[in-house]
């Protein structure tokens, strides 16, 4: 069975404490197989990225996006054989997973303007004969932890940028999804990149272990669940390191009773339902505002819900594919059974839906629960699946409070025709990320993603703007160069201007 290695200093390598099946979704089958790093392994990795760091730190940041520049012609080039990958060992549709690459793409677009980005501030005069100017000087060697539900997007959140800053970089995929992150390591180094300036290991806790504990990897940007979002986030810290740690998600969508109940619903069907739910940003709580905007909107997502088609990567007309492992499609299965079991109505029930020619694969088809009431274990916990629930609210107050009463402030939206509506919504709810009848408000490259509460861990988000200011030291360097023949004795009082 063929392994999926490591990728270090520039070199594929297969060593291994020991190695773990990657499985095929939507067959169940195990069709290869990844390499579990030790520690030693993925020291190795970060002394390949210390010693490139000197002259990678020093090369010009135009030559730095010249790489990136490359790097993008690159990855559009073989966007199918990326889309692949990612089709067979996460499950998802051929046009989620080009959605997917093309959204880190436009990340790799906001890495070359790195001359713009890193030129930092200059004032003259701040004082008499005394300039003061400002750099954006790179950290040194930083790594990344990323999640399976994006082997390709989420890689391409952090090392395009963190690399054009002037860093080295350590990756550590998803051990679930790993070829992707292998090969678009493989089509930076095409595109120029030395050696050693980003390296991949693969590997568990132990290798998170590794990163979190190294004295010499000084940053660490991580997304994940949130459980081991604080344990990186605390772990991290307490080794001194700078950290991003971007956790789980509860999103909900206010439907108000003026709303356009059609184009909520064809929103929500994608939001809820792409990608399996798999996404730290689907939308898996409607919160109807009135019974009868509540009614409508059961009635309406019911019947588009049955022309929901699920099943395997290759076949382009499905809407979403299997989620990621057996013992997560049984998770979700025990999510949908609690809500029954504790009072909730299961409107549309995905569970065991019968894909032909895939009944080994790990489906759970769409699922609508209405009914749901706050303290449920379906309202209170994330379940990463395609499940939407419905809750009733009174009004538009009470349906506020849900969300910013709930633990976790990722994203959220609203749908109305009401602008007034609309702007005390996003001007008081207590969430990061706000759609105003948009189900999925991730924002675009040159903005940054990132939630509030125990959605985000550190005072950074990821990419963007936030990125470059994760990924840099601000120096700021205040000079003078007194005329000739001029001497001033000590001054004792604060200098000012």
């Amino acid at each position: 069975m063929k392994i999926v290695g490591h990728y270090i200093n520039g070199q594929v390598s297969e060593a291994a404490e020991r190695t773990q099946d990657v499985f095929n979704p939507a067959t169940g089958e195990a069709t290869k197989q990844v390499a579990i790093a030790a520690k030693e392994t993925v020291e190795e990795a970060i002394a390949a990225a210390q010693a490139a760091f000197p002259a990678w730190r020093n090369t010009p940041p135009a030559k730095r996006a010249k790489v990136m520049f490359k790097f993008k012609q690159l990855l559009e080039e073989n966007a199918e054989q990326i889309c692949a990958m990612i089709g067979e060992e996460h499950g998802k549709i051929s046009h989620d997973a080009m959605g997917e690459l093309t959204r880190g793409i436009e990340n790799v677009d906001f890495a070359c303007y790195a001359p713009q980005m890193l030129k930092g501030e200059h004032s003259r005069n701040v004082g008499p004969n005394i300039d003061s100017w400002s750099e954006m000087q790179p950290l040194g060697v930083v790594a990344g932890i990323t999640p399976f539900n994006f082997p390709a997007m989420v890689p391409l959140w952090m090392f395009p940028l963190a690399i054009v800053c002037g860093n080295t970089f350590v990756l550590k995929p998803s051990e679930r999804d790993p070829s992707a992150a292998i090969y678009l390591a493989q089509l930076l180094q095409e595109a120029g990149l030395p050696d050693g300036v980003l390296n991949v290991v693969n590997g568990d806790k132990v290798a998170v272990d590794t990163l979190l504990t190294a004295p010499e990897v000084q940053a660490v940007s991580f997304v994940g669940s949130t459980p081991i979002a604080e344990y990186v986030y605390s772990t991290a810290s307490a080794h001194g390191k700078r950290c991003q740690a971007l956790g789980g998600a509860k999103n909900h969508a206010i439907i108000m009773p003026d709303a356009d109940i059609d184009n909520a619903v064809a929103a929500l069907t994608g939001a809820a339902f792409g990608s399996s739910g798999e996404r730290c940003m689907a939308l898996s709580v409607a919160v109807c505002v009135g019974d009868e905007a509540a009614d409508t909107f059961i009635e309406k997502m019911s019947g588009e819900m049955q022309k929901l088609k699920v099943g395997a990567y290759t076949d382009s007309s499905n809407d979403f594919g299997p989620v990621i492992t057996e013992a997560h499609m049984n998770k979700v299965n025990g999510y949908i059974a609690s809500a029954e079991e504790q009072g909730a109505t299961i409107v549309v029930d995905g569970r065991d839906p019968q894909v032909k020619g895939y009944e080994n694969g790990f489906f759970v088809g769409g699922t609508l629960i209405d009914n749901v009431k706050q303290g449920m274990t379906c309202y209170e916990e994330e379940i990463f699946g395609p499940v939407l629930l419905v809750v009733r609210a009174k009004s538009m107050e009470e349906a506020m409070q849900m969300i910013n009463d709930h633990e976790y402030g990722n994203g959220t939206c609203i749908f109305t025709r009401d602008g007034e509506a609309a702007r005390y919504f996003s001007d008081n709810i207590l969430v990061g990320m706000v759609g105003i009848n948009v189900p999925l408000p991730v924002p675009v490259a040159y903005h940054s993603f990132g939630g509030w509460k125990r959605s985000l861990f550190g005072c950074l988000s990821a990419y963007g703007p936030d990125g470059v200011r994760f990924y840099t030291n601000r120096k700021t360097i205040t000079q003078r160069w007194p005329s000739s023949g001029v001497r001033e004795g000590a001054q004792f009082s604060f200098p000012s201007n």
